[in-house]
């Protein structure tokens, strides 16, 4: 069984909600609470969506080592502790990381034998872009910055392990449903 799942998207591409439909029904898997530097958006919880700190508090993690991952993304920090990862593998539980490409390929590399990873798109940039403007929690200019990343993200599409399309919300729900229970089940990937 593949302990560590890791989704990315391009932001906008709705990773957030298809990972809480997912634990919607399989409420066993386990949300990796990443750490984040961005300030917290009025539906999000403190602890539950992220770990909200300051520069200063993450910078200190670095240097303490305490991250298996960190990236600055949109000029924010974001990063995932390894204890959590190690704790989850060494209990043999699912863990559901929602993160940046970068992140993903990072756990990956760490965690080769137990890390299963996803990326989603949307089905093309004026998709996303609008997807963006609809959310309405970025400004113009931080949307056209989600928006210039959104192709180098494209270009690690093909080292993920799965690659989905969110074009319609109930289909993509229902494949990663589908492709979960098969690493449950030891279908996928000889796990």
């Amino acid at each position: 069984m593949k302990h560590l799942i890791a989704i990315s998207a391009p932001s906008g591409s709705g990773k957030t909600t298809l990972c809480k439909a997912l634990q919607e029904v399989m409420p066993e898997i386990e949300w990796s609470v990443s750490y984040t530097t961005r300030e917290r958006r009025s539906i999000e919880t403190n602890g539950v969506d992220y770990n909200f700190i300051s520069s200063d508090e993450f910078e200190e993690l670095i240097l303490e080592e305490h991250l298996a991952e960190w990236e600055n993304v949109h000029g924010f920090y974001y990063g995932t502790s390894k204890s959590i990862l190690e704790n989850a593998i060494s209990n043999g539980r699912m863990l559901l990381l929602e993160m940046d490409v970068k992140g993903s390929m990072r756990i990956k590399k760490l965690y080769p034998e137990d890390t299963f990873s996803i990326f989603i798109i949307p089905p093309s940039i004026g998709h996303l872009r609008e997807r963006l403007i609809k959310r309405g929690t970025d400004s113009e200019k931080r949307i056209e910055i989600r928006l210039q990343r959104f192709q180098q993200e494209m270009e690690y599409k093909v080292r993920f392990d799965h690659v989905m399309i969110n074009e319609d919300l109930d289909v993509a729900k229902t494949e990663l449903i589908e492709i979960v229970n098969e690493l449950k089940e030891g279908v996928l990937n000889g796990t």
